[in-house]
């Protein structure tokens, strides 16, 4: 027997009239950037870094120019160009947290690239050695930044980690992505370019790991802007889903109303730790990464005592080799400071045991779509620049900018040197 929420617990009807952006970014210089106008101190740190950067660098196939002219890499002419403008801020920056600084200088223009995603690849292929193991273990230890206590993501430490990427603004994330308003990875049919396409592609294959038809009751755990939930519902599915973010929620109860599809989706602002019920099915797109590791075992353990006995669990999951998530567990870096605090992207080895330590799933299918991540990257980072203007004109300044479009190259690059992939699971007893 399912077992439908109360219809109390549903979002408030949907604003109709877009809403101002609710936290303006100021440049560096008004407090809002706190530190990261000011160029960090620590010239051993920074001597020692310009040292292993300048090592680094010689094999990779880029061209690095130097205010004054020198020039360092593998790269010939026609390799991507890094042109560090400010040298002594840039390597002041590396030295004194190199998994943060780098990120910073970018966006304090330190350093530009006219195609950022194809200078970050080569970085990212080699990321495991570009610092010696011994001075990776040592910088670890004393010289890098640790989690923020208040980013673990508790019921509350979640909330408020939401709120500061996904309730930035929904016209911003309207502006950059397509129509469909989903925020993860597309699948891309062969010979194809059409992100609308790829992203109503992606959705069907969730929905078909997890086995959606007509009349089945799905619960979905992250809602985005609505694109699934419909999906699933003109399918003739009933749909709850869940968010902690309200920006999110108003839109996609919103978009819900306009596709005609009210009477079979039920929003609900809440956790997934605090979801009740039995459901068919059970989807989840790129919604682990954002639990934290700590809480994973709750996550499987969730899944596992919502999903009717027969059910299957669609999950779409960015992940990394396990042996870097071993290595690089306990890091905080840049995405984590300035993108998606309390974040940790697991491997598919780290989902098997923690599906078998903690529930009765297991893995019965899997599919990788790492290439198409990196596409759907270079969809959203080119249109992203291309309506910047209409991005300024919501109150975003120019540091949010480089901010925004660092993380979209970063990304792409991580995605295009294979040091991270994504999988559809279907995850089964």
């Amino acid at each position: 027997m399912t077992v439908r929420q109360p219809i109390e617990n549903t979002v408030a009807p949907p604003r109709l009239v877009p809403r101002p952006v609710p936290h303006p970014v100021p440049r560096p210089n008004e407090g809002v950037w706190p530190g990261l106008a000011a160029v960090p101190g620590a010239p051993i740190k920074a001597r020692v870094a310009e040292a292993l950067f300048r090592r680094a660098v010689r094999a990779l196939p880029v061209r690095v120019e130097l205010a004054g002219g020198e020039v360092l890499g593998a790269g010939d002419a026609t390799a991507p160009v890094m042109r560090i403008a400010r040298p002594a801020a840039f390597f002041r920056r590396l030295g004194n947290d190199s998994k943060i600084g780098f990120g910073e200088a970018y966006m304090v223009g330190d350093w530009t690239a006219e195609d950022l995603p194809s200078v970050l690849t080569p970085f990212a292929a080699t990321l495991a050695t570009l610092v010696p193991p011994v001075l990776q273990r040592l910088a670890r230890r004393w010289v890098e930044a640790r989690q923020p206590v208040e980013e673990l993501n508790s019921v509350e430490g979640a909330r408020e980690n939401i709120h500061r990427h996904y309730d930035l603004s929904n016209e911003l994330f309207a502006l950059f992505l397509d129509e469909t308003m989903s925020y993860s990875s597309g699948w891309f049919a062969s010979g194809s370019d059409d992100l609308v396409g790829a992203q109503e592609r992606k959705i069907d294959a969730v929905l078909d790991l997890a086995g959606v038809t007509a009349g089945t009751h799905v619960l979905e755990i992250g809602t985005g802007w609505g694109g699934l939930a419909i999906r699933a519902a003109q399918r003739g599915a009933r749909v709850t889903t869940l968010t902690i973010s309200a920006e999110q929620a108003s839109l996609a109860q919103r978009r819900i109303v306009e596709a005609g599809v009210a009477d079979r989706v039920q929003v609900l602002l809440r956790d997934y730790r605090e979801a009740r019920g039995s459901y068919d099915a059970v989807v989840s797109v790129e919604m682990i990464e954002a639990v934290g590791e700590r809480y994973w075992p709750t996550y499987y353990a969730t899944l596992d005592r919502l999903l009717k006995p027969g059910g299957r669990v669609g999950l779409q999951a960015s992940t990394m080799p396990d042996d870097r998530l071993r290595v690089s567990r306990n890091d905080y870096t840049w995405i984590h400071k300035y993108v998606f605090p309390g974040g940790r992207i697991p491997s598919t080895e780290a989902i098997e045991r923690g599906l078998a330590g903690h529930s009765s799933l297991r893995i019965a299918e899997r599919r990788s779509l790492g290439a198409d991540y990196a596409r759907t990257l270079h969809h959203w980072r080119a249109r992203f620049l291309s309506r910047w203007a209409e991005v300024r004109g919501l109150g975003f300044d120019e540091t949010f900018r480089r901010m925004w479009e660092f993380y979209l190259g970063y990304c792409e690059a991580g995605f295009r040197a294979g040091h991270l992939d994504v999988h559809q699971l279907c995850l089964t007893r």
